[in-house]
């Protein structure tokens, strides 16, 4: 059987991160890689012996034949990325987070390559992490009783927050959300991959099946643990401070517990673990576990939270909008810090002036 062919669109530490995955497969070849600046495109080439390089990823994705595509750039770029390669033939794209700068264009991305048939993921790869496997594994196993809240702390609910609202799903078997509120506060620049962020926000959700979750962000940050699972007969923690990667206090347990981690695979990271996944998914046919469904559910979440936060309403989901509140509020100068600014004469507001 041929080898599947993989082409690479931005050739930076995320680039080489996907690479490498596909590097850990007998089953693929990477055969081009793309990305504007030359010296990126020559030290991948160097790393992983791609046979060409291009300036611009439409070129690439026109004049090979590839069956796998990353896409490994800044989120504004994603839609129309992705949009392409989804009508080039690709059979699977493994797209980087966050997923678009808003959630017209998050859905977008998803839709498109469902029309043409093409599976995509996106890097949610913290389901591959041994802390967080080790963490849904004592939840399964039942040593603190029934799921009943989820708690995250994070710097924020977009590039960061992504991360832990897939990993709210997925320590919840992935049951749909019913509502969202959230607030926001932005009192100085704040970006992260050219998408203006908040410097506080919150977000508490309800799923369906009852459970319910906070995420604290920014200068707003819960104290303590990363991640924590409460549960009817105790507490799982994730990253606390002055601990091992997991902790535990059950009905069975004197005091907080460390456990062993899940084993995985010697020699590959999170990223690695979860490009192979989509490797074995596309040769399988089953859904990658970190699906464009499973990847929508986390993004509706960050969007939702800000659109709770414009309206100082419960938004109950689906989410109806299609823009981003947040940018929308920062443009409008309806949230965010100003500074009266002196030119000559005449006054302006000017926003996120330092």
């Amino acid at each position: 059987m041929s080898k599947l062919r993989a082409g690479i669109v931005g050739c930076g530490g995320r680039g080489h991160a996907h690479a490498k995955g596909y590097a850990a497969s007998d089953d693929v070849e990477i055969v081009a890689c793309a990305d504007p600046v030359g010296e990126a495109r020559w030290k991948f080439q160097e790393a992983f012996g791609c046979e060409r390089t291009y300036k611009d990823f439409r070129d690439m994705l026109e004049g090979e034949m590839l069956d796998l595509v990353s896409i490994c750039t800044w989120p504004e770029y994603h839609p129309e990325m992705v949009i392409t390669a989804a009508g080039r033939g690709a059979k699977a794209i493994h797209c980087e987070k966050p997923m678009a700068p808003n959630w017209g264009g998050s859905k977008a991305l998803v839709q498109t390559c469902n029309d043409h048939g093409v599976m995509i993921q996106f890097c949610h790869q913290r389901r591959f992490a041994p802390p967080f496997m080790t963490a849904r594994k004592l939840l399964k196993d039942g040593v603190i009783g029934k799921l009943v809240r989820m708690e995250g702390a994070c710097s924020n609910l977009y590039d960061w927050g992504t991360h832990w609202f897939d990993m709210f799903f997925y320590y919840n078997d992935d049951t749909p959300a019913e509502w969202v509120m959230g607030q926001l506060d932005a009192v100085r620049e704040n970006s992260a991959f050219g998408v203006q962020l908040e410097t506080s926000g919150l977000s508490w959700i309800r799923w369906k099946n009852g459970v319910e979750g906070l995420l604290a962000t920014g200068e707003g940050a819960l104290q303590g643990a990363a991640n924590r699972l409460i549960g009817t007969e105790g507490i799982i923690e994730v990253g606390a401070p002055d601990s091992g990667p997991v902790r535990f206090m059950g009905h069975t347990t004197q005091g907080w517990e460390t456990p062993e981690l899940v084993e995985v695979s010697p020699g590959q990271d999170d990223t690695i673990r979860a490009t192979l996944d989509l490797i074995d998914a596309v040769q399988s046919g089953r859904e990658p576990e970190l699906s464009g469904r499973k990847a929508l559910q986390a993004t509706e979440l960050i969007f939702a939270s800000y659109e709770s936060s414009r309206r100082r309403a419960r938004i109950a989901l689906p989410l109806s909008v299609d823009d981003s509140a947040l940018l929308a509020m920062l443009e409008a100068g309806e949230i965010g810090y100003t500074k009266r600014e002196t030119q000559g004469d005449s006054e302006v507001d000017s926003f996120f002036t330092p």
